[in-house]
């Protein structure tokens, strides 16, 4: 695929493993989804600004991207990677799942979507795929199929190995050596790790390790869990949630769990800028100075609206970790480039057992 830029094999990597080990590094991942994120909890008018500013928001990120040498990972769901609807329907997994909810099912909702991208720019966006793939270091993960929930009653482990493979089976990936995961709603479910690993996932993103952040189907979330998480993305009451490559269980994906989500800017918090970027930038800095690792996250929808106030937060974010690249030798990374890692310190250390969790 013209301009594809390949994830730096483990060859690649054996100059820079201690440099990224010992002075650790930076990760992005975002979720992209289009309208398959949020089809069941908004409707076009209360939600599609958001999933057609993705169009802008996308080359945006990108730009600043290339500016800052930043490797990210963009988890796609495999259902917005065709350009026509005939096309899409003709992937569909062999398996669909039994959400006891069929809301959370996207396939009962075909009539929703026009003929082709042009149309209907909601749904389809191989286009969006083919740029990021233009720009170096920029690694296509999985997020499902179908934004498939793990977590949700009804579903079980044999429709979500056909979700995924599906998912690994889009025409327009298939020169892609997909590795690196994120589960939908971060509904991580550890019964379906070895699934992951039997279909070639190395990496996926885990939850923050702390009960507010705790994977959970979507009607469990708590009221009190979701006001805390909100003042913890300004005050730092759950810890910086870095970490380091540790002890990994055997034979599953490692995991290279979230440490922040980076929230959109409302004009209603805007006197709360600050702290949002204080607290993201001492995390970062936290992990430059213990040679760890911080994994920022979000969703290209996300910045949607707001476009101008969510990219200039997002430079000086860069701006700080361009700081801690000069201070401290911390790497931008993606998940692709850190599990290659991972497994080069397992290859050359056999005798210490290596563990994410």
């Amino acid at each position: 695929m013209g301009g594809l830029t390949e994830v730096p094999s483990v060859q690649t990597l054996k100059k820079g493993r201690e440099k990224v080990i010992d002075n650790g590094a930076f990760l992005i991942s975002l979720d992209f989804e289009l309208n398959w994120g949020v089809h069941d909890v908004y409707t076009k008018e209360q939600y599609g600004k958001n999933i057609l500013g993705v169009r802008q928001a996308i080359p945006e990120m990108l730009a600043l991207f290339q500016q800052y040498d930043i490797h990210a990972t963009w988890a796609t769901v495999g259902m917005l990677c065709f350009t026509e609807k005939k096309k899409l329907i003709e992937h569909f997994p062999a398996l669909l799942p039994s959400y006891i909810d069929q809301n959370f099912s996207p396939y009962g909702k075909m009539e929703n979507l026009s003929e082709n991208e042009g149309k209907d720019p909601y749904h389809f966006g191989e286009s969006l795929v083919h740029q990021i793939l233009q720009v170096p270091y920029q690694e296509i993960g999985t997020h499902t199929f179908s934004h498939y929930y793990c977590l949700e009653n009804g579903q079980d482990a044999d429709q979500f190995r056909a979700d995924l493979q599906a998912a690994l089976n889009v025409p327009c990936l298939e020169n892609l050596d997909i590795r690196s995961l994120v589960f939908p709603r971060n509904q991580t479910n550890s019964a379906y790790l070895n699934i992951c690993k039997e279909l070639g996932i190395q990496s996926y993103r885990g939850n923050e390790k702390n009960w507010v952040y705790g994977a959970s189907g979507y009607k469990d979330r708590s009221k009190v869990k979701r006001l805390i998480r909100l003042m913890d993305c300004y005050v730092n009451i759950t810890g910086h949630h870095t970490f380091n490559l540790g002890e990994e269980s055997p034979g599953h994906p490692v995991n290279l769990q979230s440490s922040r989500f980076l929230r959109p800017y409302n004009p209603k918090l805007k006197t709360l800028e600050p702290m949002r970027l204080n607290r993201i930038k001492k995390g970062v800095e936290y992990a430059a100075r213990r040679g760890e690792i911080y994994h920022l996250w979000w969703h290209p929808h996300n910045f949607g609206t707001h476009l101008e106030e969510n990219i200039s937060f997002l430079r000086k974010i860069l701006d700080h970790v361009s700081k801690m690249r000069e201070t401290y030798g911390m790497q931008s990374m993606n998940m692709g480039e850190v599990a290659t890692n991972w497994e080069l310190r397992k290859a050359e250390r056999p005798h210490i057992s290596f563990n994410s969790d």
